[in-house]
């Protein structure tokens, strides 16, 4: 993962961060006449012997035309990326699909597993949720630590529920199914959470590239309830104050890589964040919703 420095000293050093990137090193990925994704020039070299997949021309790749319905492409595609976790360049299959579109609420192109989307590039999207309570007359969030055996960001602090959305659930099901399993919110507590926005980021990694767009959820959390994990997931999940989630953001990575900039967001909007106490407010407000 590319650091923009060593340490932040900014909170905007967080959103460069989460945009560093560098597309001359990659070509578009093209399907049905369509740019969907980003393909990195050393993982076009691994492409080369699915000639009878893709198309490679001078500034782009391809799938073949001839995979022309939704059904036909997620075959084909399965059937490659299969074949890259058998021969390790990607570790292992996720087995979740995500659906490829060109923008949020288009038809899906095809169904593409999660470990692909990255070295694809194509656009991701997700599900984040602020969990606040109050304690003692101040409102608190509750944050997660990542367990040592994730395989992104190992040991990081989280947002109290957060997920990638996979295909065939609405964003409303998939917040109460992550809910359940990454803090045991039962149902009726989840569907209290208050839509409030998205963020995007556009970001290169040791895989490939991230498009990716995450719905922002608030989830007042009443006093009396403690959240748990229920999947292994988060090895522990405890409050932190709003001067204590700024300062780590402020001066650390301390928090997974796109988390910080949920927290930003949420940190602006309840006023916690101003104009009189952050010199990079303006910049904040513009990074965290950049082009992709």
């Amino acid at each position: 993962m590319n650091d923009v420095a060593a340490r932040p000293t900014r909170l905007l050093d967080h959103i460069r961060r989460c945009n560093n990137r560098d597309l001359a090193r990659f070509r578009p990925f093209v399907v049905a006449d369509q740019r969907i994704g980003w393909v990195r020039d050393d993982f076009i070299e691994r492409l080369r012997e699915f000639g009878d997949v893709f198309e490679f021309a001078a500034d782009s790749v391809n799938l073949a035309s001839r995979f022309d319905t939704v059904a036909a492409r997620t075959v084909a595609m399965s059937g490659v990326v299969r074949a890259l976790v058998q021969n390790r360049t990607f570790a292992k299959l996720r087995n979740e699909n995500y659906a490829v579109v060109t923008e949020w609420g288009a038809p899906p192109l095809m169904l593409l597993d999660r470990s692909a989307v990255a070295p694809f590039g194509v656009k991701a999207f997700g599900v984040h949720v602020n969990g606040h309570t109050r304690r003692g007359g101040q409102t608190l969030l509750w944050i997660g630590r990542r367990a040592l055996d994730k395989a992104v960001e190992p040991g990081k602090l989280d947002n109290m529920v957060a997920g990638g959305q996979p295909a065939g659930l609405s964003l409303t099901e998939n917040l109460v199914k992550e809910a359940g399993e990454e803090a045991g919110i039962p149902r009726e507590l989840a569907l209290r959470a208050k839509p409030a926005g998205a963020i995007t980021y556009c970001m290169e990694g040791e895989r490939g590239l991230k498009p990716d767009t995450m719905f922002v959820y608030d989830l007042e959390i009443p006093e009396d309830f403690v959240p748990r994990n229920v999947d292994g997931e988060f090895s522990e999940l405890h409050l932190m104050t709003f001067d204590e989630v700024v300062e780590v953001v402020r001066t650390s990575y301390d928090f997974k890589f796109n988390v910080s900039l949920v927290l930003i967001d949420f940190l602006i909007r309840v006023g916690h964040i101003t104009p009189e106490n952050e010199p990079d407010y303006l910049a904040l407000l513009t990074g965290l919703h950049a082009s992709l």
